[in-house]
């Protein structure tokens, strides 16, 4: 019997794959335990349905990170910390104050956590940061760290 799966079932397969399995597999577990469907014409245009509007809002996602990557790359955020007269910042420069930064300074939302800072920044100057903002795309942040008068 074929089924759709609604759920990642081990050894089986993944949510929204098509499976053949034994008759009574299917009727005494994967469909009373909701893991699955038939895959009878009905719950295939479903199915079919379903994958396009995934698409779709996947295609979004992805055109609205390019978007968000073009306007990142041409902008530089700056930051004011005090610092040492050896040129290094107290304290550090973290992904939060930068993320903080961006939306204060240029109404840019960027999840602290899509910044790949390897090290808290800790000298003045500027520094080019990578955001990755979607598996396939990635911005280039400029963060100018200026030193308090």
């Amino acid at each position: 019997m074929k089924v759709i799966l609604t759920e990642d079932v081990k050894k089986l397969g993944k949510r929204g794959e098509i499976v053949e399995v034994s008759d009574g597999y299917a009727k005494n577990y994967v469909i009373p335990q909701k893991l699955g469907v038939p895959a009878n014409e009905k719950n295939l245009n479903e199915w079919k349905n379903q994958k396009r509007r995934e698409d779709k809002v996947a295609e979004m996602k992805l055109e609205e990170a390019k978007n968000l990557a073009a306007r990142i790359g041409s902008v530089t955020v700056e930051l004011t910390m005090k610092g040492g007269t050896s040129g290094k910042v107290f304290g550090a420069v973290s992904s939060k104050e930068i993320s903080l930064a961006a939306k204060k300074q240029h109404d840019l939302d960027i999840d602290k956590k899509k910044i790949v800072l390897e090290e808290p920044i800790k000298t003045f100057g500027v520094v080019r940061l990578p955001v990755k903002l979607h598996p396939e795309v990635t911005a280039s942040l400029a963060v100018k760290v200026v030193q308090a008068e």
